[in-house]
């Protein structure tokens, strides 16, 4: 509100594409209209996202370049009016003629992903206004001007960290940001800042390159594309604290014979092809992409982690990122603006040290030390934590192993569950674990139905979780962070045991390793840090309005007899705490037949 009333542009960046879409369409106009007394004025808001997001009219009417390869099964299907495809493309035909957005979300029903990239273009495969005979109309461009026309301008973590890392500005000069759901932060910037390359993409790349270039250029980034899908045929999954030898041969390859391909790129031998500027544009994007990784990698900064990663379903893959986005976030988003992070979860451990050291600040009052300085301010909680929660800890429980068989746990879960009637949302560390839990417990009580992640999307899951109150809703991490349900339908919390990241994990391993050779407790710094955010998260999706009660429980005796587990404990909702099993117990069943009783009026 000072920015504002000074008159000073302010960009509003939440973690999800749902919340900017909530702060636009909810929270913003209230606020508006709340300011306009004060003000005198209301002020102007906008929307603004990745490029990717809005309908391309060029690619909706002139055609997607197609490759070879995929380009005739696309473009039969796409004819047929009968298949799913070709009746989305159609949909949005006629819906380019009626939106004013062009904005993904705003078609309803949506489609699917690859519907989707049948009418979107990448920034880097975008023509560019002034060059695209729809550059007049386009919509991308359209949210850019209104962005640089309004006062407030809400925009999510990827741009804001696209924004920053290449260099060329994609939202307005701003004075002031705010970044909501803040704890997202590192976590979204390192996404961005991360480059991957799989053979499939560097075919890709190939044939699109084949049509533009002479023939000894495109051999020989066909023969540096063999020689790189050899090597990914052998990988094992890991990181690569030192690039094999062989591996760094076929990159330098792979990135010689990208350059030689950039250099050579021209006009398009295929006389039938119709677009040539978009054909280009698609395969220099398609080069550059494999180009700029081979690079990063073969330059071998130390301040990258690489690592191989293997998928049932895709495959290989070589990927890296930057061990700490501590430096970025300092420079590019710290250094010449105000900054406020919000978020219900900035405090673990009972204190904001932990968040500020990840984004690369220092506390207030520091001395000797040129970092930008954070203070921090707890503007409590509307809810009555102690009174409307319990935190109980299965204290009793054996130890959790990884992969283990917890035969007791789920001996607990089903009491407990028994005891809530249903209500229950089971956050599990792993997949497997949630699975083997949901077959175990269907046959045990079948009375309360369990939906279980990935059976359904997770919208129609929350949606039925919400509607029926014996319903039992586990899975993994999508579920500790992106489930509102307040009332009855969710009063039992259960976490499987203490979410610290897999220590064959890559990035997380790497970073752990680098504050403990500074000389820190890489630990408390890293895995610590990640599980105390993850449970914090988790518990808060008990307590959701001023009427909730319930019960957070954690199947990890480590939370209660671990030295760390103080630390666990001071990052969640201030509940009331018990390791005593008969107690939850009584508690939960008093819940239940409240909720009963009012269910039944």
């Amino acid at each position: 509100m000072p920015a504002l009333a000074h008159g000073e542009r302010v960009v509003v960046a939440t973690a999800t594409l749902a919340l900017q879409r909530q702060l636009v369409e909810r929270d913003l106009p209230r606020t508006v209209e709340a300011l306009h007394p004060l003000l005198r004025r209301r002020p102007e808001f906008a929307m603004l996202k990745g490029r990717s997001n809005y309908l391309c009219l060029h690619r909706l009417h002139e055609g997607v370049p197609q490759d070879e390869e995929e380009g005739l099964f696309d473009q039969f299907e796409a004819a047929a009016p009968t298949s799913k495809l070709g009746q989305d493309l159609l949909r949005m035909r006629d819906w380019a003629d009626e939106t004013e957005s062009g904005d993904r979300d705003d078609l309803t029903p949506g489609v699917s992903d690859r519907a989707w990239s049948q009418v979107s273009v990448s920034s880097r495969e975008c023509l560019g206004a002034t060059k695209c005979a729809y550059g007049a109309e386009c919509f991308a461009e359209m949210a850019r001007e209104r962005a640089k026309l309004a006062e407030v301008v809400v925009t999510n973590h990827a741009l804001l960290a696209i924004d920053a890392i290449e260099g060329a500005p994609v939202l307005p000069q701003h004075e002031v940001l705010i970044v909501d759901e803040a704890h997202e932060l590192v976590s979204r910037v390192t996404g961005v800042a991360t480059g991957e390359l799989t053979p499939g993409q560097v075919n890709r790349a190939v044939r699109r390159a084949a049509k533009l270039v002479n023939e000894k250029a495109a051999d020989q980034l066909q023969t540096a594309s063999e020689g790189f899908e050899r090597l990914m045929e052998l990988a094992l999954p890991g990181r690569l604290e030192e690039i094999p030898e062989d591996l760094g041969y076929a990159l330098m390859a792979l990135r010689d014979a990208c350059r030689t391909v950039i250099s050579a790129i021209g006009a398009t031998r295929d006389k039938s092809v119709q677009d040539e500027d978009a054909v280009r544009k698609q395969a220099l994007a398609s080069v550059e992409s494999v180009h700029d990784v081979a690079e990063r990698i073969t330059n071998g900064s130390e301040w990258d982690v690489v690592w191989y990663e293997r998928h049932d379903r895709f495959g290989a893959s070589l990927r890296v990122a930057p061990m700490s986005v501590s430096g970025l976030l300092r420079e590019k988003l710290f250094a010449d603006r105000s900054v406020v992070l919000t978020s219900a979860t900035l405090k673990l451990g009972g204190g904001f040290n932990g968040v500020g050291a990840s984004l690369g600040l220092a506390p207030e009052g520091t001395e000797g030390d040129d970092l930008p300085k954070w203070k921090g301010v707890d503007v409590g909680s509307p809810f009555d934590y102690p009174k409307q929660g319990i935190l109980y800890v299965a204290k009793h429980l054996s130890r959790p192993a990884r992969d283990g068989d917890r035969a007791d746990m789920l001996d607990e879960l089903t009491e407990l569950i028994q005891a809530a009637g249903g209500r229950t949302l089971g956050l599990f560390s792993s997949m497997r674990a949630a699975q083997l839990a949901a077959e175990e417990l269907r046959s045990r009580i079948p009375e309360f139905p369990i939906l279980l992640q990935g059976e359904e999307t997770l919208g129609e899951l929350i949606k039925n979780f919400a509607a029926d109150p014996q319903t039992c809703l586990f899975g993994t991490l999508s579920l500790w962070q992106g489930v509102d349900v307040p009332g009855p339908s969710c009063q039992l919390v259960v976490m499987d045991k203490i979410p610290f990241p897999r220590p064959d994990d890559p990035l997380m391993s790497a970073r752990q390793k680098a504050v403990e050779d500074a000389g820190g407790n890489g630990f408390m710094a890293v895995a610590a840090t990640h599980a105390a955010l993850l449970m914090a998260q988790g518990a808060g999706r008990l307590v959701r309005a001023s009427g909730d009660r319930g019960v957070v429980a954690v199947l990890d005796q480590r939370l209660a007899t671990a030295r760390y587990g103080s630390y666990l404990k001071a990052s969640l909702p201030d509940f009331w705490f018990t390791t005593d099993r008969n107690q939850v117990r009584r508690s939960l069943a008093a819940i239940d037949a409240v909720a009963k009783r009012a269910e039944a009026e």
